[in-house]
């Protein structure tokens, strides 16, 4: 059994801002890196959008060129899909019978994607969005695909809309609820980017339902909804959040509540387990689990500090960006809990911010191309600001100048 005095699991943002700070910090004891993933850690957040669309080739989404690992003493144990922790002995069990000893464990494993229950789901041609091999085999396939049914009005469905549309693909978005965004965003937001992209010339339904996919040979042909219609489909994105991978974890005896529980210093209720990113919960403050690289970042360079002698708690504000089209959406602080959303700028213009306010406080903005929102309303996020609606919704007042209202 190969020993780590750090052992992270995930090769994601988190799992590998964890490696290199802990190095950073002058971490000097054997770090290794495990991943179910067989690639070298790249970036998430372009699979649905430059890399789907061919902007960008896989090489180019590379987190750290691959001399890096050996640079830094890392060791990358690719492959490797933990299927128990023992927590006790302090060692990971793998699928493959590989098992890891640790003196501190990192856990940054982030989630899996959630999956369609109804009849005909296990057709080919039906994919989700969280890794390389879930867009390389979209992207193998869109050659003979014409008709696209896209599963879930976030973001991830979105984007992926978008880059499809672009493509010269026929593109159905669905979502359940009344408006796209509803869990994240209020309804100036949604509204106008479910005006955006029937503009584009995707069939946006909302309140829509799905009874069943229905194919043929083994392979999807088409979608049929709640109301009794039938759409065509050559292929369907599903996107519809995630699952929080933690299952080792809370057998292990971790606390765990949508993910598991963690402080304000990333440690779960098991002796040096740490977690990080998204399947991490903090049980203090908003109490949420965040799905952001921000966020897993921000977490994995405070834990490395703690690990390194410099325990810090982490506090970041979380943010958050989306591309659509020629829209980049930037988003600062948590809306959830919102009492109010007041609209700065003309979503006409297609250049806008939404500004969210609890009690009279500002917690958070979603900015569209407004990059100077973005960064002046940092700051009012940051000191819990007290603004006037009526002053918040002036364009022609700058937020920078409302900073020591």
């Amino acid at each position: 059994m190969m020993n780590y005095d750090c052992l992270i699991v995930g090769s994601g943002h988190g799992g590998v801002q964890a490696a290199v700070s802990l190095r950073q910090h002058g971490f000097a004891g054997s770090i290794g890196l495990i991943s179910d993933d067989r690639d070298l850690p790249y970036e998430r957040p372009p699979l649905s959008k430059d890399y789907l669309s061919g902007a960008k080739p896989f090489e180019r989404i590379l987190i750290r060129p691959p001399e890096f690992w050996a640079s830094r003493n890392i060791d990358l144990l690719l492959g490797n899909e933990v299927a128990r922790l023992e927590a006790k002995d302090k060692k990971v069990l793998c699928a493959n019978g590989t098992a890891f000893g640790y003196g501190h464990l990192i856990w940054a494993a982030g989630g899996r994607p959630r999956k369609m229950t109804c009849a005909g789901h296990e057709l080919r041609g039906i994919h989700s969005v969280r890794n390389r091999g879930d867009v390389d085999r979209i992207m193998d396939e869109l050659a003979s695909v014409r008709r696209v049914v896209v599963i879930g009005g976030g973001y991830i469905g979105l984007e992926a809309a978008a880059v499809l549309t672009k493509l010269g693909k026929t593109v159905v978005v669905m979502e359940a609820l009344d408006r796209v965004l509803a869990r994240v965003a209020a309804e100036p937001l949604s509204r106008f980017y479910e005006n955006e992209h029937r503009e584009h010339g995707v069939d946006v339904r909302l309140e829509t339902g799905i009874e069943s996919f229905v194919g043929r040979d083994g392979r999807l042909t088409g979608v049929r909804l709640m109301n009794g219609e039938s759409l065509t489909a050559d292929m369907a994105i599903v996107g519809i959040g995630i699952l929080p991978c933690v299952e080792p974890l809370i057998t292990a005896g971790a606390v765990g509540t949508n993910g598991v529980d963690i402080d304000d210093y990333c440690r779960t209720n098991l002796t040096d387990v740490y977690a990080i990113g998204d399947c991490a919960r903090i049980v203090s403050g908003h109490g949420l689990r965040i799905e952001s690289v921000q966020n897993a970042s921000d977490q994995a360079m405070a834990v490395a500090k703690t690990l390194c002698g410099e325990p810090v708690p982490y506090n970041a504000v979380p943010w958050f960006w989306s591309n659509q089209y020629d829209l980049r959406l930037q988003t600062i602080g948590l809306s959830n809990g919102y009492d109010q959303a007041i609209v700065r700028g003309d979503p006409g213009a297609r250049k806008f911010s939404v500004v969210y306010l609890r009690e009279g406080v500002v917690i958070a903005l979603d900015c569209v191309n407004a990059v100077k929102d973005y960064v002046e309303g940092r700051v009012l996020v940051e000191r819990c600001a007290r603004i006037a609606p009526n002053i918040l919704a002036d364009n022609g007042i700058t937020l920078k100048s409302m900073v020591n209202r």
